[in-house]
C-alpha cells in the first residue's frame, strides 16, 4: 500500500505559521485520514431516512474521489448515531517511554471530547470513551524503528504497530466490543507538534489487522500535544481527538495546502487548533444529526422563503437550507451564532459555503463565502483563520452566484434570533 497524496496544512501559532502534513485516502493515509474503499464491511454512519423531497439536494460525488462530500456516506465507517464505544490505547517505546502515567494521557482528551460530540450531536451521538487498561502499552519496538514520520502510509510502519498493538493488548481487551480505536501514543515519541503534527486516521480500512475477529478499520493515532503556548492546551488540546474521529465517520479535512483559508474556523475539520469550533450544518446532516424536516432543498425555480434557526440552538426548527447546482454541487446555507461549541464567532449571521462532492479531502471540497472581502475578519483570537472569520451575511445582504444566477438574500432577524432567507432560481 502506498499514499495516493500528500498535502501541508499550515497553522498558526500566535503570528507564525507551522506547517503539518496530510496524506489522505485509498491506500492511503491523512494526518487527517486514510481511507480503503474495496472490501469494507463495517457499518456506515447511520443518519435518518431520506426523504423524496430532499432527493435533489443529495449530492453525490464521483467513483474514487477520496471522502466525498457527498451523502449518504458510504459503508466502510464507524456509525456517527446512537451509542459509540471508543476503545482507547495508550502506548509507549523502550526510546519514548511513557510521561507521567497513561490514564493522565487518557484525561487530556476525556471527558472533554465526549462532550463536544454531545453537543455537536444534540445528543444524538453517545460517545463512550473506555480505557480497559489503565497503564503504558509498551510497543515491542523503538518508535524509530517503526519508521512512522510526517504523512507515512498505513504499510509497513502502522501495520507493524497495530499488529504488535493487537498482541500486546489482546489478552487485556476484547476488540470486537468497540467500534474505533483511539491510539494515544505518549507525547514525547515523535516531534512537537508545532514542528509536524503526525496525528492520522485511518479509516473504513478493511484490510487492517484483525483482532478478536475484526479488522481495526477506524483507527486513530494520537501524538505530542497540540500546544500553542497560549496557556490554553488544557481548554483546547483535546480537540486534535474529534477532529480525527471525524474521519472514521467519514469526514474529510476541509484545510487545503494554504490551511484553513476554505473554509476557516466554521469546521473542526477545518480548524482544530485554538479556540473551540463545531461542525458545519452539511456535516451534521451528513452524520445524522439532523432530521429531514430541517433541512431544506430549495431546488425548484422561482424564489423560495425559508425560516432558519441558529445551528447551535438544541432543539427544533429549521438548520440548514441546500440549494443544488448539479448532481455534484450546490450552497449550504446556515446561521451561525456564538453557543455551544462555537466560542469564536465575533460576527453572527448566515453563513453560505459551497460543497463540491467531487472534489477530495485536503484539496477544499467546501469553501465558504466571504460578506466582507478583504476585511482582515473580526477574531483576535490565535490559530484561527481571520479573513473569514466575519464571512456570515446579515440581514439585508445578500449572495449572487454570476454563473448560475443563484441569489440567496438575508430578511430580517426575530428576537429569538431567526432569519429568514430567500433563495432565488432562474
Amino acid at each position: 500500500m502506498r499514499p495516493t497524496d500528500c498535502r501541508i496544512r499550515p497553522r498558526r501559532r500566535a503570528a507564525a505559521m507551522a506547517s503539518v502534513t496530510v496524506l489522505t485516502l485509498t491506500v492511503s493515509t491523512a494526518a487527517g485520514a486514510g481511507h480503503l474503499t474495496a472490501g469494507s464491511k463495517t457499518a456506515g454512519p447511520i443518519a435518518t431516512a431520506r426523504t423524496t423531497a430532499l432527493t435533489p439536494c443529495m449530492i453525490t460525488g464521483s467513483l474514487g474521489v477520496q471522502m466525498s462530500e457527498g451523502i449518504p456516506t458510504p459503508p466502510g465507517y464507524a456509525r456517527s448515531t446512537g451509542t459509540v464505544r471508543a476503545l482507547n490505547l495508550m502506548v509507549d517505546f523502550s526510546d519514548a517511554p511513557g510521561e507521567g502515567s497513561a490514564l493522565d494521557r487518557f484525561g487530556e482528551f476525556f471527558p472533554q471530547t465526549t462532550r463536544w460530540f454531545r453537543i455537536s450531536s444534540y445528543g444524538r451521538l453517545d460517545y463512550r470513551p473506555e480505557a480497559p487498561v489503565g497503564r503504558w502499552l509498551r510497543m515491542p519496538k523503538p518508535f524509530k524503528e517503526y519508521g512512522i514520520e510526517r504523512g507515512a502510509p498505513f504499510d509497513p510502519g502502522y501495520r507493524e504497530l497495530v499488529e504488535d498493538l493487537v498482541s500486546v493488548a489482546d489478552g487485556d481487551v476484547d476488540f470486537k466490543a468497540y467500534d474505533l480505536v483511539n491510539v494515544l501514543v505518549t507525547p514525547n515519541a515523535g516531534p512537537s507538534a508545532l514542528d509536524t503534527v503526525l496525528s492520522v486516521t485511518f479509516a473504513g480500512n478493511a484490510e487492517a489487522p484483525a483482532a478478536d475477529g475484526v479488522p481495526i478499520a477506524n483507527a486513530s493515532f494520537v501524538y505530542s500535544r497540540q500546544d500553542d503556548g497560549s496557556g490554553s492546551y488544557a481548554e483546547t488540546g483535546y480537540r486534535v481527538l474529534p477532529h480525527e474521529n471525524g474521519h472514521v465517520f467519514g469526514l474529510p479535512d476541509l484545510y487545503t495546502q494554504d490551511g484553513g483559508g476554505a473554509a476557516g474556523h466554521w469546521d473542526i475539520m477545518s480548524e482544530d487548533w485554538g479556540t473551540d469550533n463545531d461542525l458545519l450544518g452539511w456535516h451534521k446532516w451528513k452524520l445524522g444529526w439532523l432530521d429531514d424536516d430541517q433541512v431544506g432543498c430549495a431546488a425548484g425555480r422561482g424564489t423560495t422563503e425559508h425560516r432558519l434557526t441558529p445551528l447551535q440552538q438544541r432543539g427544533g426548527g429549521g438548520k440548514l437550507v441546500f440549494v443544488p447546482i448539479d448532481e455534484g454541487t450546490g450552497y449550504a446555507v446556515e446561521v451561525r451564532t456564538r453557543g455551544g461549541n462555537d466560542v469564536d464567532v465575533c460576527r453572527a449571521g448566515v453563513l453560505i459555503y459551497k460543497v463540491d462532492a467531487d472534489i477530495d479531502t485536503g484539496r477544499g471540497p467546501i469553501n465558504v463565502v466571504d460578506s466582507t472581502r478583504d476585511s482582515g475578519g473580526c477574531t483576535l483570537s490565535s490559530n484561527v483563520h481571520a479573513e473569514l472569520s466575519d464571512a456570515p451575511f446579515r440581514p439585508g445582504e445578500h449572495f449572487k452566484d454570476p454563473r448560475t444566477g443563484i441569489r440567496i438574500a438575508v430578511g430580517k432577524k426575530d428576537r429569538a434570533g431567526n432569519y429568514r432567507v430567500y433563495v432565488t432560481r432562474r
